[in-house]
């Protein structure tokens, strides 16, 4: 466990550090967030946040492999596979990259995402199996799993970018459901009696930390976004942690829970789950957008402020409550997801109703005395003055 938290450490204190050039680099470039009609931010803001967790995550990968529980003799699996899917996130953050100056088209974007899953695939990081209850296990063929794994990837890497709307939102919930899916793959190694080094928990780690010093600089007022490059690394990386997990672990001992009898249903599909889980609420916001545009027939990436977090502003919340709300369903979605799949009783099932109950209380019930639009925030400098856009779209 020490090892793993100087993992989150080091990724944290080097994204925060990297996070001061990465806006430099920004400003110089002309990486700029404009204000659009769908924002809620007043000023123009850089880019770049995702080159700046993509050198935290590359460093704490770096320090993880010369430590001595993770580096035993016998761990090449765990960190040729780690490796495959930084590799994959340096390439994604690239893309995003480049949509952050030059705001390339969505169906490049989706194709980019498409090609980056396929190179998971090709590199054997992909789903093999799904055990089921009772103990039997469900083999895929080669195109099943191919088929899937591109599928979870891509949704969760699309899920972050529609919820990355307000100041520390993305990166938080992501964050949340990394130390979530982080302590799911730890007490399965414990209760197998499995090695606890293991490629889903370091990936894992490696995120955690991320985001966390990430955060340092983009919760609000932010002074730097992550952009596409942010948003579809830790996308991919949130989805990967799951997919490794199937294929270090026999599909037998993902069947096995921590009061010693047969795990039900949700446990053992959560490799499958926990990402979509984890995103329920922003996946609902983009069903729900994609609903709504339809109906008024116009594109589903066209912009609007109907989305959740616009909502929870218009009832009375400020920036800052918004974004603790969203993240504590997180934290209630994903801690809960993996507390059902590992232990059982009334007092799980009481500590979740109480949550639940505090949770939707302070969605509902708590209001903010500061002002929603929050003009009131600090200049824009001067090198960041832009004019706002019409016509904005969102999307893959």
């Amino acid at each position: 466990m020490r090892e793993y938290l100087l993992v989150v450490l080091v990724a944290a204190a080097v994204t925060y550090l990297a996070t001061v050039v990465a806006r430099e680099l920004a400003l110089r470039w002309g990486a700029v967030a404009k204000v659009r009609g769908r924002d809620v931010h007043v000023t123009p803001i850089p880019y770049f946040g995702g080159m700046a967790m993509l050198v935290g995550i590359v460093a704490a990968y770096a320090v993880a492999r010369q430590l001595p529980f993770l580096s035993y003799r016998g761990s090449e699996s765990l960190f040729r596979d780690a490796g495959v899917v930084v590799l994959a996130g340096a390439v994604i953050c690239l893309v995003g990259i480049a949509d952050d100056l030059w705001e390339i088209s969505p169906l490049m974007k989706a194709g980019a995402q498409v090609l980056v899953a396929s190179g998971l695939v090709l590199s054997n990081v992909q789903f093999y199996s799904v055990p089921l209850p009772g103990g039997g296990i469900f083999v895929m063929d080669e195109l099943q799993g191919a088929l899937l794994t591109v599928i979870i990837v891509v949704v969760t890497v699309n899920a972050v970018n529609f919820v990355d709307g307000l100041d520390g939102l993305a990166a938080g919930v992501v964050g949340i459901g990394a130390l979530a899916f982080f302590w799911f793959c730890y007490q399965l190694a414990n209760v197998n009696g499995a090695t606890l080094a293991n490629t889903g928990a370091l990936l894992s780690a490696l995120l955690a930390g991320a985001c966390l010093g990430f955060l340092g600089h983009n919760f609000h007022p932010a002074r730097l976004f992550m952009g596409d490059s942010g948003s579809m690394l830790i996308g991919l990386m949130l989805s990967a942690s799951a997919i490794t997990l199937t294929g270090q672990f026999p599909a037998t001992e993902l069947t096995a829970d921590a009061d010693g009898g047969t795990a039900s249903l949700l446990p053992v599909l959560l490799p499958v789950l926990l990402p979509v889980a984890i995103l329920i609420i922003p996946l609902t916001d983009l069903v729900l957008a994609v609903l709504r545009r339809a109906k008024k027939r116009v594109s589903p990436f066209e912009a609007d402020k109907q989305h959740l977090h616009h909502r929870l502003l218009e009832i009375g919340h400020s920036h800052r409550r918004a974004v603790l709300v969203m993240w504590m369903w997180a934290a209630l979605v994903g801690f809960g997801t993996v507390t059902m799949s590992l232990y059982s009783g009334a007092l799980v099932a009481a500590v979740l109703a109480v949550g639940f109950v505090a949770t939707l209380a302070v969605t509902l019930l708590v209001r903010s005395a500061e002002p929603v639009d929050e003009v009131a925030l600090a200049a824009p400098p001067e090198e960041l003055a832009t004019p706002p856009e019409d016509g904005a779209t969102e999307g893959l």
